[in-house]
């Protein structure tokens, strides 16, 4: 049984790859105000996003995981994540690049500040909200009818 185990094993790690390969190296290739769509789409082919904004943004993904030691139980761990960033222009050129790897993503700064909720009991947005659940609750004011003549009775 030892020896089953053993022969199953193999030596060379696993390795699965997600995105662009070679990111780092193509990337080189781009070259900002020279180069233009067609020419990164050959190089990199199609983006794994693209957004639209002033200019068209365009974001290629390179990932390699590998399994880890045997005491995390041949789980997968990240080695490689790139990140490529480019800013096309309205006349398809290529005008700003940045690539991301896994040590200067760990220098993003992200905000620590919470949105709070502003709302007191005495405030116009909190009446002006109450007054409109109550017509929600009770359109045609009947609920208001009945407490006025229980309350005269």
């Amino acid at each position: 049984m030892i020896s089953f185990v053993v022969s199953n094993c193999s030596i060379k790690p696993v390795i699965k790859h997600h995105g662009v390969p070679f990111l780092e190296k193509k990337e080189s290739l781009l070259q900002v105000n020279k180069t233009n769509k067609n020419d990164i789409i050959e190089i990199l082919g199609y983006p794994s996003t693209k957004s639209n904004f002033d200019n068209d943004v365009w974001i290629y993904i390179e990932r390699k995981q590998t399994q880890s030691n045997i005491k995390n139980l041949g789980r997968m761990k990240i080695y490689k994540n790139n990140v490529l960033v480019l800013e096309i222009d309205k006349y398809g050129l290529l005008k700003e690049k940045k690539l991301y790897n896994v040590d200067n993503m760990n220098d993003l700064k992200t905000t620590k500040n919470i949105t709070g909720q502003n709302f007191k009991k005495n405030s116009f947005i909190y009446s002006f909200m109450s007054s409109l659940r109550q017509k929600v609750s009770d359109p045609l004011g009947q609920r208001a009818k009945k407490r006025k003549e229980i309350n005269q009775r």
